[in-house]
């Protein structure tokens, strides 16, 4: 089931079957690294007003501190850019440790 995570299709299928079915929903999207970054530019995260989501944007790494800011843009509309690096105080406290930055855009659907 893990590989299924990583398909775009069925990120997107369950944006689709969440919105249809009442729920507000963000997809967050790394849009660049920089030195070691868990996954690559172009992964995806989708999350509902319930705070289930699907994907990943970090292995495990950051996905909790993504969620939390992809329910405020679910709320709020008001997409986000989000970058975690070992620059970042908050690359310790998420888990990025690894010697990389990765950078997240996250958009409300619809």
């Amino acid at each position: 089931m893990a590989a299924m995570l990583d398909r775009d299709d069925d990120i997107l299928k369950a944006a689709e079957d969440w919105q249809k079915a009442g729920h507000g929903v963000a997809i967050a999207t790394v849009i660049e690294t920089w030195g070691s970054a868990p996954r690559p530019a172009g992964s995806s995260l989708v999350v509902n007003d319930e705070g289930t989501f699907l994907g990943s944007v970090s292995g495990g790494c950051v996905e909790g501190a993504v969620v939390t800011e992809a329910l405020d843009v679910i709320s709020s509309g008001v997409p986000k850019m989000l970058e975690f690096g070992v620059g970042d105080e908050t690359a310790w406290t998420v888990g990025l440790s690894c010697g990389g930055t990765i950078r997240v855009f996250v958009e409300k659907v619809g």
